[in-house]
This record gives structure tokens, C-alpha cells and sequence, in this order.
């Protein structure tokens, strides 16, 4: 059933991940920037060809492989070998999975990510709400798996 949940999760971020991309793609697309929060947040539309920060462009089969490879990692994990995750560091991966899903959403059906959300009061690389999802899932799970999950780390006895 926590499967069920998670998996309900994970599509609830693939939705709002491509409805936002949508609503660039048919609205902002067509204007220059706007400003969203002035002074901290402006909405753009940007094609990303390559991973975080532009790295690996114009990889796209690339990514492909890595994400099937993950998402027969994380299936055969959840159903056949479980780990020692903790049910946050679960939905963590859910979170990780549901933003890389709707990247790859893109990649496979446009060739490109669209990205959207540009920081105004530091220089940052423009980013998506998938984006958003992997990386605070990222850091949230490395956190508890570093501070709070000891049980992850013992070594197990033959």
C-alpha cells in the first residue's frame, strides 16, 4: 500500500511538473521574461539539452539509459532486496523519481528539458519544478541517511 502512495506521489509531481512546463511553453514562450517575485524569482523559458547546470549536452540517449537503469534499480530494491530506508528517505526517492520522470518526459517527447524558474538575486542556473523535487529529495535523503538512519549503515552479519 506505502508502494500505492508513493507511486500516487511521484505522478502528482510529474503533473504539476508538466503543467507548469506547459504553461511556459504556450505563454511565456511567446513574451520575454516575466518578473514572478521582483527581485527574487522571474519566470524565462529556457531548452536544456544537458543535465544540472547544462552538463553533458546533447546526451540524451545518455540519460535515457541512466533512468531505465534507475528505475529497474529502484523497482527490483523496493520488491526483492529492501534496504534499511526509513519511510521519509522512501518518499524522498519518490520525490527524486517523480522529478526525473517528468524530466525524461521531455527529453523523450521534445529533445530537450524545459526550464523556467530564474533566480534574480543570485546568479543560478535556470531550473524546473522537476528540478526542485530531485534536488531538495536529494539533499533531504543524503541528510537523514548521513544523521538518522544508523541501521543503513551497519554492516550485516553472515
Amino acid at each position: 500500500m506505502q508502494f500505492l502512495f508513493m507511486s500516487l506521489f511521484a505522478l502528482g509531481i510529474v503533473g504539476i511538473d508538466q503543467l507548469t512546463k506547459y504553461l511556459v511553453v504556450s505563454h511565456i514562450a511567446l513574451f520575454a521574461d516575466v518578473p514572478f517575485l521582483p527581485g527574487f524569482l522571474g519566470l524565462t523559458y529556457v531548452r536544456n539539452t544537458g543535465a544540472a547546470f547544462s552538463m553533458l549536452e546533447g546526451q540524451r540517449w545518455l540519460f535515457i539509459a541512466v533512468f531505465a537503469v534507475m528505475t529497474v534499480l529502484i523497482f527490483w530494491e523496493y520488491f526483492k532486496k529492501p534496504l534499511p530506508f526509513t519511510k521519509l528517505e522512501r518518499w524522498c526517492i519518490a520525490a527524486i523519481y517523480g522529478g526525473g520522470v517528468g524530466n525524461m518526459i521531455d527529453r523523450i517527447s521534445r529533445g530537450f528539458v524545459v526550464d523556467m524558474i530564474q533566480t534574480e538575486f543570485i546568479e543560478f542556473p535556470v531550473f524546473n519544478v522537476a528540478d526542485c523535487f530531485i534536488t531538495c529529495g536529494c539533499i533531504l535523503l543524503l541528510v537523514h541517511l548521513l544523521f538518522f538512519n544508523k541501521a543503513f549503515w551497519k554492516e550485516e552479519k553472515k
